[in-house]
């Protein structure tokens, strides 16, 4: 049986992720893990891009596992893609959902202005509180600030370049949905068009948050691409 490693987005926990991993698990060894600072697992020295694909390494290890399958949501599709350009021999393939791709300062600077402690308690009360609970004993506040400076970061020096998709040499299936507001289908056909084992899906009455996301559909289209 095929081990596949779900990744959650920014902000987020592998608990977002339970009713996927519930509906693959009869067709594969499915995990799940939360980078640090998220799901309540402390803050490490290096909270990047880096450092999470340094996290899920580091996993594998611990699971004695030479490779593995990916999905990625959102910042874990980067995350995956990351792994798949820079070790390749340690990832079989990637599916990735919603995973925004193009990243300068303008975009990079919007995306930060959304993760605001200080808005979202005045606005939303009711999101601030789910953050507080899906990230306790950690400080939400202060993961969204990590959170905002690592998104700055990535606006200024990309951890990946449109070059580097055409070095990505595992079959690859970018995902997303045709109501998501944070990315474009511009931005996913373009790097799409880059990679040498690429495939594209885009998901019906699917807005960008993985609450919303139809799972059997989904879980479909996983199974459909990792054989």
């Amino acid at each position: 049986m095929k081990t596949l490693l779900l990744l959650h987005g920014a902000i987020g926990s592998e608990a977002q992720l339970t009713s996927l991993k519930d509906a693959l698990s009869k067709y594969y060894s499915v995990h799940t893990l939360n980078f640090s600072g998220h799901g309540g697992k402390d803050f490490t020295s290096d909270f990047s891009i880096e450092g999470f694909a340094q996290e899920v390494l580091d996993w594998m290890k611990k699971k004695k596992l030479s490779s593995i399958s990916i999905f990625g949501y959102s910042m874990g599709g980067y995350v995956a893609l990351y792994l798949a350009r820079h070790h390749p021999n340690a990832i079989d393939c990637v599916v990735t959902l919603a995973t925004k791709l193009y990243w300068d300062e303008q975009v990079a600077t919007k995306e930060a202005g959304n993760l605001q402690p200080a808005v979202i308690k005045a606005k939303v009360p009711v999101f601030a509180e789910a953050l507080k609970q899906r990230h306790l004993p950690v400080d939400w506040e202060v993961l969204l600030d990590k959170t905002a400076a690592l998104l700055n970061l990535m606006g200024s020096v990309n951890p990946l370049h449109i070059k580097d998709f055409s070095q990505v040499n595992c079959p690859v299936l970018l995902t997303l949905g045709d109501r998501d507001k944070m990315v474009s289908l511009v931005e996913t056909v373009t790097v799409f068009k880059q990679i040498q084992n690429g495939q594209l899906a885009v998901l019906p009455f699917t807005h960008h948050a993985i609450e919303n996301i139809d799972v059997n559909m989904l879980s479909l289209m996983v199974r459909n691409f990792i054989k």
